[in-house]
């Protein structure tokens, strides 16, 4: 197959894979700075490279889970509380060998609305290095991410976009 013929079915294979489809296979610290460094190839204007994606694994993924299931607790009216939600949020994160915070950095250099496309472009390059490399993800954008303060320092020029979920597949 020539370089095109592979993009275009690439392209065709992205899907969004949640965990529950992951293997509890470890993902090799290789790939994932593969999948990172693809994400940093997105263009953006002025070259502000507004992305910012912090690594959750291990215990510090552990922490992550422990503390968005505190936040969906807290911020949940009892009447509206969802004991499979809220045990969905700590599954999901933990089933998931990496999960990855995304975060643009607004540089006032150039529209806002830039600098979330440049960042989504290259949450899209990851999805198209976890297909090449037969990894699972999604992005998920639930609202709870806007009140994550001890995972994540969030400057004042600062949005959490949500988390990008990535696991082994058979």
């Amino acid at each position: 197959m020539n370089k095109a013929e592979v993009l275009k079915e690439i392209i065709e294979q992205r899907r969004s894979i949640f965990p529950k489809d992951y293997t509890d296979a470890e993902i090799s610290q290789e790939v994932i700075d593969e999948i990172l460094h693809s994400a940093t190839l997105a263009p953006n204007h002025k070259r502000t490279k507004p992305w910012r994606f912090k690594i959750f694994k291990g215990e510090e993924k552990v922490n992550l889970a422990s503390e968005m299931q505190a936040i969906y607790k807290a911020t949940q009216p009892e009447q509206l509380f969802l004991e499979k939600k809220f045990n969905d949020i700590g599954f999901k994160i933990n089933k998931a060998d990496v999960v990855v915070s995304i975060v643009v950095n607004f540089s006032g250099m150039v529209p806002e609305w830039e600098e979330i496309a440049a960042t989504s472009m290259a949450v899209q390059n990851m999805y198209l290095t976890c297909t090449a490399n037969n990894i699972g993800c999604y992005w998920s954008s639930p609202k709870i991410v806007d009140s994550l303060k001890e995972s994540l320092t969030i400057e004042e020029n600062q949005k959490c976009l949500g988390l990008f979920y990535m696991g082994k597949l058979d």
